[in-house]
């Protein structure tokens, strides 16, 4: 008996030695998943249109990361079903749907970076699997890159930007996913694989919704005016998104101090209101041509409107939203904090620069003879004052201010007035003129310069518009900068209206001209900066050194793919990177 015990002892020991565990060190595994099989056979065609579902088999346990943002299914599959795995890791990965597919059609289905190991959560990267309805696989491609033309930093977030084919049809709607669509990686390089031959348009947005649906507006947008006639495969069409043209839409009504402020999605170019309510009689409507607010003044006192209750206030608009004019009310409430008050915008001014007065009314009459300068509060200077062209709640006062002395300007009360009101108080504004050592001088002399006016802009890393003039030629001189780095940007007036238009992708409208300086221009004090820019090269703040053709990214480890050289010559009409495409081309809205 006590042999036995000893014997059931000692293999009790030997088998919890011996037993199983996790490794304890060694070598950190960095494979990414390995596709086995699926339940599609291996030739991948004449697939039954009644198939519901796709099923691929891994070597190991994975796990899908922002599987609805990654996955793009070209031609689209609308409605899926079912995705496994969901939350618990699997060997395998389902899509289940319930449309019939398309006959003699190839589907993609590209996971993007969606697919990864459940224990180190290595990607399996630009992962496509294809399959077709018909007798082939089609397999055509597009490839290329994708830039922000207008950024001014290099993204550190996910990369939102998708490229997709629409198929040319008398009535085009943008409003749905592309026929074809493929993500943009990281390095703004795309790829449009297994694709058949036919006429469509390219066009490229940043989907920030995940939706694979362009929202006008909303998203930035880069695309091509011809269609394409799609017949060999396309190396290196690149595109630039810009911003796009916001689709006109009434917003809101609110109060303001001296009035009410309506707002509008987009820039409508004429807005026309008129009140509805009997105590508003007398108001006064300012809007600036595709400005997205417009000003309705009124004396809230003396028309007794919400003076001691809330008044529910109509007014009926017109613009341009509808054939017909619209009607609008707001619960209006006076409030008497919202008198009108003013205050000096630069108590350090710069050198050979006006003094900016600043209001919260609309300025349109002011009365400077009444008003007093003085220098080192003694000495009475002469002055002129105006209001501002360009801003109607600025004034601007001239005079020969003296670097270093201190100025006090004394502006009695009821001298500057808007519509309905005046300044109730005598205001003293304090300043002190600044000394010219303290800033530098930025010139530009510009090869293959706009031929129109164009908004040349000096930006923080912010991109905060900090300095700006509307010009025109080859050369340009900001003479008082404040000593920083600047990131440097041309908007260009091509239509001569004074305002940046936007790209429309409905109506094939490109947006006005845009560059942006491949450095940042850095202004030192006391020192005349000049730059040379070619408009025409083609270095980005982010890569300053010459550009070189990015590398293929293979399509999927399971499926044979073509080498993609962005500089090989196809015989198709779209040019190549070395003869750069019409269609990046963009929008945005200078500052006013």
């Amino acid at each position: 008996m006590k042999r036995f015990f000893l014997l059931f002892v000692a293999a009790f020991l030997l088998h919890s030695c011996a037993r199983l565990g996790s490794p304890i060190g060694g070598p950190k595994d960095s494979l990414a998943p390995k596709f086995l099989s699926s339940n599609i056979d291996t030739t991948r065609i004449n697939v039954p249109r009644d198939i519901k579902e796709l099923r691929i088999d891994f070597d190991e346990y994975i796990t899908l990361k922002d599987i609805n943002k990654n996955l793009s299914i070209s031609p689209p599959i609308k409605n899926i079903k079912k995705i496994i795995p969901s939350s618990i890791a699997n060997k395998f990965l389902l899509i289940q749907w319930t449309d019939t597919l398309q006959a003699n059609t190839t589907y993609n289905f590209n996971f993007g970076n969606a697919i990864a190991d459940n224990n180190e959560g290595n990607i399996l990267k630009y992962f496509n699997f294809a399959f077709s309805t018909g007798d082939k696989i089609d397999d055509l491609y597009i490839s290329g890159e994708i830039k922000d033309a207008l950024s001014t930093k290099k993204s550190t977030g996910e990369n939102k930007m998708v490229v997709g084919l629409f198929q040319v049809k008398d009535t085009m709607n943008y409003r749905q996913k592309p026929y074809y669509i493929s993500k943009v990686d990281d390095d703004g390089y795309y790829e449009l694989n297994y694709l058949s031959p036919g006429k469509y348009k390219i066009v490229a947005f940043e989907d920030e919704n995940g939706n694979s649906v362009y929202d006008p507006g909303k998203e930035k947008i880069g695309f091509q005016k011809d269609p394409i006639n799609f017949e060999k495969s396309i190396s290196g069409l690149n595109l630039k998104i810009y911003p796009s043209k916001k689709p006109l839409k009434y917003v809101e009504m609110k109060e303001m101090p001296g009035g009410i402020t309506m707002t509008f999605e987009g820039h409508p170019e004429n807005v026309k209101v008129n009140p509805l309510s009997d105590k508003l009689k007398d108001i006064k409507i300012t809007h600036t041509p595709k400005s997205d607010s417009v000003k309705i003044w009124f004396d809230a006192v003396k028309s007794d409107v919400g003076q001691t209750v809330t008044e529910n206030l109509k007014f009926k608009y017109d613009a341009g939203i509808k054939d017909s004019a619209l009607t609008t009310s707001l619960f209006y409430k006076y409030n008497p904090k919202n008198k009108m008050t003013i205050s000096n915008g630069n108590a350090l001014l710069p050198p050979k620069s006006d003094l900016t007065i600043v209001s919260n009314y609309m300025i349109n009459s002011i009365e400077p003879e009444k008003w007093i300068l003085k220098k080192d509060s003694t000495v009475t200077q002469e002055f002129t004052a105006r209001i501002s062209e360009t801003n109607p709640y600025q004034v601007l006062v001239t005079s020969n201010f003296e670097a270093g002395k201190k100025y006090q300007l004394t502006i009695p009360s009821k001298t500057i007035s808007s519509f309905y009101d005046k300044i109730g108080d005598p205001y003293r504004l304090d300043f002190e003129a600044d000394k010219v050592e303290n800033y530098g001088s930025l010139a530009f002399m510009l090869t293959n310069a706009p031929t129109a006016n164009y908004w040349i802009q000096l930006l923080d890393s912010s991109d905060k518009v900090l300095y700006q003039k509307y010009t025109k030629g080859d050369y340009v001189k900001f003479d008082i900068l404040k000593p920083g780095e600047y990131i440097v940007r041309i908007l260009v007036d091509n239509n001569g209206n004074k305002f940046w238009d936007e790209a429309d992708l409905e109506k094939d409208i490109f947006a006005e001209d845009a560059y942006i300086y491949y450095k940042q221009a850095i202004v030192r004090p006391l020192w005349d900066s000049n730059e040379d820019w070619d408009l025409k090269d083609t270095r980005t703040l982010d890569s300053p050194k010459t550009p070189t053709a990015p590398t293929n990214k293979n399509v999927s480890p399971t499926v044979e793919t073509k080498t993609q050289d962005l500089n090989r010559t196809n015989s198709t009409t779209v040019p190549t990177t070395t003869k750069p495409i019409k269609s990046d081309r963009g929008v945005l809205t200078p500052v006013k």
